[in-house]
């Protein structure tokens, strides 16, 4: 039978592991907080992540808008959420903002509910690289809808998902799944007059989804510029 004195002992180291686990968590937070409060984009999770595929579940993450409002991916559960990748120095990526097929894009997901959120994952020694001022202020001279636009410099996010090109398009459905992946439309130029030929996946993915139906092109080519990372 353990003596008292052994049971004090036993019971104050066990007080003192958990203060010290309690005080790690919250440096944690305390770090978290500070690097997204300067404007770094976090991959929620750890280790390395390989990008998802339809299917799987899509990689969460905090980052900060235009705005400098803080977003994470995991708080929009319970909904569909379009990541769309975007660069207005991209010709491809104006080719749909400058003729409304973007925004509209945009305004028909939010209207079903969707979250709608532009990912700018462009590196800050890139010429096409816009201030977030700069960048809300083209999304607004465009009549752009999204729910927010993240600043992405680092390529954290981007890297997560594969993003490729601008546009890229991924869609997460309520369940945080990633169900579907690649371009905004079915034909790969970068003239405006296409548009009216071309398929829009984005909107066609988002109307059997809502419609309870399975997604019948989930993984498309994604076409348009390639992502400007950081080396």
């Amino acid at each position: 039978m353990s003596s008292l004195p052994d049971s004090i002992s036993t019971r104050s180291a066990n007080a003192a592991r958990r203060a010290r686990a309690a005080l790690d968590r919250a440096s944690r937070r305390a770090i978290m907080a500070a690097a997204v409060a300067l404007g770094a984009t976090l991959l929620m999770g750890t280790g390395a992540h390989a990008a998802p595929s339809i299917g799987q579940p899509a990689p969460d993450f905090v980052a900060v808008d235009t705005a400098g409002k803080q977003h994470r991916l995991s708080d929009f559960a319970g909904k569909y959420v379009v990541l769309e990748w975007t660069n207005p120095g991209c010709p491809f990526v104006r080719k749909h903002y400058g003729s409304g097929n973007m925004p509209a894009t945009q305004k028909s997901a939010t209207a079903k509910g969707a979250v709608w959120l532009s990912v700018n994952s462009t590196e800050r020694a890139s010429s096409d690289y816009l201030k977030p001022t700069a960048l809300d202020k083209w999304m607004k001279d465009q009549d752009a809808a999204p729910t927010a636009v993240l600043m992405d410099e680092d390529g954290v996010i981007g890297q997560a998902y594969g993003a490729r090109t601008t546009p890229h398009v991924f869609i997460i459905d309520p369940k945080g799944v990633l169900v579907y992946a690649g371009g905004i439309d079915s034909i790969a130029s970068s003239r405006p007059d296409d548009i009216a030929r071309a398929t829009n996946y984005v909107n066609q993915a988002l109307a059997e989804a809502y419609g309870g139906k399975p997604i019948s092109a989930a993984a498309t080519r994604a076409y348009g510029c390639s992502v400007k990372y950081k080396a």
